[in-house]
């Protein structure tokens, strides 16, 4: 059930006052029990616990596992749950996960966590139960295949945990001809004084019924999921942050963002096009040198599109570009309009350096065969770029943006393919001479490519930024080549494709050729769209990216982002806005998450009469999401009474809590935890 305390005004604000300072005593401050800020997660192995254990992870939160499938695991009694600290009393967990209502072989294992649960007011989530007077719901009216389904979520569940969404989730269905979600439909059947609110539910063979909701008996709340999942689909995606905010009340470590940014990276370049006849791009892996088609270059009427569409879809996008390309069409033909256009638009856009030409700065490339090779000399030796090439690409580049009034961070840089960074097989190091030449032009922060390197690593003192790629090749800049090259990569020898996806079966599926009329709509925009939108829901903050040849001709980035950003605001909330950032920033957020996952074992947390104690790793930002309404007590004496009344309100508003990072030690003011 949800409650909502108020603070009394007007004449019962003196005896509201003499209350909340009676609350904040040191005596009683002394005697409350104190609940540490980690989950016990209780898994069977199996994938909503996964699920559930990979949410834990992306958002930080601190959890305890115990593995039910490992014959050395933990005893679950009282000594394991709680004890105490300097004579008060400690609940080791603030939340409990089990995979089902009752996954323990004995009774005793049971009836210590019912008790402790009970005695700590400590909540438990069910990951997936088969629906039964036991769970507060009557025998499933529907079981069975879930695919396709659209499932709504209740006032209930919005005036609560899962505030952060609009209401319909739909359950993936990617294969017609392969079931990929199961489940039971029920309708809530408490037993006499116990109550069971509906969070979610959904229709399917007729019956419409309860997929999520909470029973609340014998002074216990129960999180309870009728239906299976796993980590990266849709119908666990959209309700894993809410699952968190259920089972903590709110108030638990971690930070979670949905992030979304694109860059289109070679601007004011020509791109080379695929050829549909010849399956292949001339001059980067055609062996036909008869096989030419026309290069690809923006236009002043595409920077024009560029600006409608950003305004029509509230998006910006990240322009990475390459002077050099601009200057050589001056060179060539007197002027660039390219050019013209976008400084008459230039505020409309994020600016980043992609280095003056566009040079490969890793080994120097051997071209006659292919694929290419690293060049070496008469000893065998790698023959690299120089250190002044990579300087003089990435400085040539800032000074020509200045030149043209274009703003840029000048700390921040994508090379040419993610090039000086290692590729393989070819380029197994990075240059030895990238480090220093970064280092020389005051480059903190490096694109990488994250379908080769997924983590962010350094570079000397340079990190880089994984991005994602989307599924709009360099070489296309209409809806026919998009497909053919598709067809090419996706399909069997036999149908007239590459072969790859047979070569590469773990990380490949061979698809059956694609309409070139229908086949970018139908199935490429769908497809490239949930992978998308899994990364964006996932605290990731790692950017995409496409290239300027996607926004010419046929434009076809724009119908794979407006799709993505449609079925995202469909079920997100104005609350839970895209966080679109510049690559600086979310390399920063990259650097903060991994140095708190590398930490957060040496944190202490807990809440205590209202009040949340956090002592951080010394120099580590710790991740902090709290229930809107609390405030910052940190370095005040007056304890609950002064962060009621005078303290700042704590961190940034998102998904209806607030959260930040913080380092050393923090005190915060919670005024009604169990509000969710």
């Amino acid at each position: 059930m949800v409650k909502k305390i108020h603070s009394a005004v007007g004449a019962g604000v003196g005896a509201t006052l003499l209350l909340l300072a009676q609350a904040a005593t040191p005596a009683q401050a002394a005697t409350a029990p104190r609940t540490d800020l980690v989950v016990l997660l209780v898994s069977d192995g199996n994938s909503p616990t996964a699920a559930i254990e990979s949410e834990l992870r992306t958002e930080g939160v601190p959890y305890k596992k115990v593995d039910l499938t490992d014959p050395a695991r933990p005893v679950i009694n009282t000594a394991f749950l709680q004890d105490t600290v300097s004579g008060t009393a400690r609940a080791k967990y603030q939340a409990v996960v089990l995979p089902n209502a009752n996954p323990f072989g004995n009774t005793a294992e049971s009836a210590a966590l019912a008790a402790y649960e009970k005695q700590f007011g400590v909540r438990q989530l069910d990951a997936y139960v088969y629906p039964t007077q036991d769970v507060g719901l009557a025998a499933p009216g529907y079981s069975g295949q879930l695919d396709g389904t659209t499932a709504t979520v209740t006032p209930t569940g919005i005036a609560g945990a899962l505030r952060y969404l609009n209401g319909p989730i739909t359950f993936e269905d990617n294969d017609s001809n392969v079931p990929e979600s199961y489940g039971y439909l029920a309708t809530p059947a408490p037993p006499a004084g116990t109550t069971f609110d509906t969070y979610l539910t959904g229709s399917a063979g007729g019956t419409t019924g309860t997929l999520a909701g909470v029973y609340t008996h014998d002074g216990r709340s129960e999180m309870v999921l009728t239906y299976a999942y796993n980590s990266a689909q849709w119908q666990f995606r959209t309700i894993a942050h809410g699952l968190v905010t259920w089972m903590t009340k709110g108030v638990h470590l971690g930070y979670d963002r949905n992030y979304f940014s694109v860059h289109v990276d070679d601007v004011f370049l020509p791109d080379a096009r695929w050829s549909i006849s010849g399956k292949c791009t001339p001059g980067e892996g055609c062996s036909d040198p008869t096989i030419t088609t026309p290069d690809i270059r923006m236009t002043a009427a595409d920077v024009t599109e560029a600006v409608n569409w950003e305004k029509r879809s509230g998006f910006t996008l990240d322009m990475l570009f390459n002077g050099g390309g601009s200057d050589e069409q001056v060179a060539q033909s007197g002027s660039d309009p390219l050019l013209t256009a976008f400084q008459s638009n230039k505020s409309a856009f994020r600016w980043a350096n992609h280095t003056y030409n566009h040079l490969f700065l890793g080994c120097v490339q051997d071209l006659t065969v292919i694929p290419w090779r690293c060049e070496t000399d008469t000893a065998g030796n790698t023959v690299w770029t120089s250190q002044a090439t990579i300087k003089s690409e990435i400085s040539q580049n800032v000074s020509w943006a200045k030149a043209k009034g274009f703003s840029i961070q000048t700390n921040e840089l994508v090379t040419g393919e993610h090039s000086g960074l290692k590729i393989l097989p070819q380029q197994p190091a990075d240059n030895p001479n990238l480090a220093a030449a970064l280092s020389a032009t005051g480059i903190a922060w490096t694109g990488s490519d994250a379908s080769r390197e997924h983590d962010q690593r350094t570079v000397g003192g340079t990190r880089t930024v994984p991005r994602y790629p989307l599924s709009v090749f360099y070489n296309v800049a209409k809806v026919a080549e998009e497909v053919a090259e598709y067809n090419w990569i996706y399909t069997s020898r036999a149908d007239g494709g590459s072969g790859l996806c047979e070569d590469n079966p773990a990380t490949m599926t061979c698809i059956a050729p694609l309409d070139p009329a229908t086949g970018y709509q139908s199935y490429i925009i769908p497809t490239d769209t949930r992978i998308d939108l899994g990364q964006i829901v996932a605290n990731d903050p790692r950017p995409h990216y496409a290239h300027q040849s996607n926004l010419a001709e046929d434009r076809v980035l724009y119908p794979l982002l407006d799709n993505i950003l449609a079925k995202y605001r469909a079920a997100f909330a104005a609350n839970a806005p895209i966080v679109n950032d510049r690559e600086s920033a979310l390399g920063a957020e990259l650097a903060r998450q991994s140095a708190w996952a590398a930490n957060q074992q040496n944190v202490t947390a807990f809440i205590q009469n209202g009040v949340v104690t956090i002592q951080g790793p010394s120099g580590v930002a710790v991740p902090i999401t709290m229930p809107e309404g609390t405030k910052d007590t940190t370095g005040l004496l007056c304890g609950l009474l002064c962060g009621l009344l005078g303290a700042p309100a704590f961190g940034s508003q998102y998904a209806g809590e607030r959260s930040d990072y913080k380092t050393g030690t923090t005190t915060l003011a919670v005024p009604a935890t169990g509000t969710v």
